[in-house]
């Protein structure tokens, strides 16, 4: 039967924008069952801490379950190629992490590519590390730090949680961007690290702001200074490396990514909650004492955050050498 031509156009329009109709009804009832939050750290840290705090007020906010599994391993990479390989349809995120960053250099052969197979949703916070040292080095300022570990060359023993960390690359940085050369002791963890240092078997590590500014704030370590350009905010007493050291800047940053293909409309919704989230004054009050300012934006921004990352670790990891444990 040959149909009218009217009748025809009509019916191709309408095809073509049935779909478009139907994804937009599914963000609109999106999420319609629990949604996982994948992390790649154990429970009780930072990212953690993060991923909850944001899981329970995306919970209360649109009325399902989102729900943390800490997928542990590889610094990260394990829970990271779960979420690549889940399906693209919103009910699986990752609480991505500079780590994601610093691994597409430091690891020679991942299953994915970060940039590519992850869709950015929204930045949550970044946080300065800490420059802590134990209270027996006579160093009190970072260029006092700087002269005598130039003058004890083969003394200073810097450790961090891991080879390829945070905590690692930001003294990795400070080497590279000062001459100062020192002995690099990983551990197993940032825990073990610390108390060594309050032994005083190490002596300096760049560790992540809240695990270390209660034994600050105690006296049992010294601070000389947050790992960012300017002072920190919320700790402007204590001074920047960037003061001393132009255009030094090694803080971490965290957000949400989905697997690739996530649909546009899902991904804007959460980016709407999140930012919503990093309004409030409450939760920005709870960001603000794990040491975070928030990172409000877009999910391009989020993007260009994460390719300038990857950009700026990719150099300190080739020019330090550095290669995964």
């Amino acid at each position: 039967m040959k149909l009218p031509r009217r009748q025809f156009l009509h019916l191709a329009v309408g095809a073509v924008v049935l779909p478009a109709v139907s994804r937009a009804a599914k963000a609109q009832a999106y999420p319609t069952k629990p949604v996982r939050i994948v992390v790649g750290y154990a429970a009780g840290g930072g990212t953690d801490i993060v991923a909850r705090l944001i899981g329970q007020w995306l919970s209360e906010r649109l009325g399902q379950q989102f729900v943390i599994e800490n997928r542990t391993g590889a610094a990260t990479n394990i829970g990271t190629e779960a979420v690549v390989r889940a399906p693209a349809d919103g009910y699986t995120l990752l609480l991505a992490h500079t780590a994601n960053a610093i691994n597409a250099t430091l690891y020679e052969k991942l299953n994915f590519n970060f940039i590519r197979d992850i869709t950015p949703v929204a930045g949550i916070m970044r946080v300065p590390n800490i420059m802590v040292v134990n209270p027996s080095l006579p160093a009190k300022t970072v260029p006092e730090f700087i002269a005598y570990a130039k003058a004890n060359p083969g003394k200073i023993n810097m450790a961090s949680g891991g080879a390829g960390g945070p905590d690692h690359m930001s003294g990795e940085l400070f080497m590279t961007m000062t001459g100062v050369n020192m002995l690099h002791v990983p551990y197993r963890g940032l825990s073990p690290a610390l108390t060594d240092l309050l032994a005083g078997q190490v002596q300096v590590i760049f560790s992540s702001l809240p695990a270390a500014i209660e034994y600050v704030k105690a006296g049992k370590l010294r601070a000389l200074a947050v790992t960012t350009a300017t002072r920190f905010e919320g700790k402007s007493d204590i001074p920047s490396v960037g003061e001393t050291v132009p255009n030094y800047d090694a803080s971490q940053w965290y957000g949400v990514g989905a697997p690739k293909n996530t649909p546009a409309e899902i991904v804007v919704k959460l980016n709407k909650e999140i930012n919503a989230a990093l309004a409030d004054p409450n939760m920005k009050g709870r960001l603000a004492d794990l040491g975070g300012t928030v990172l409000p934006g877009s999910p391009d921004d989020f993007g260009t955050l994460i390719v300038q990352d990857t950009e700026n670790w990719a150099k300190v990891v080739k020019f330090a050498g550095i290669k995964a444990d």
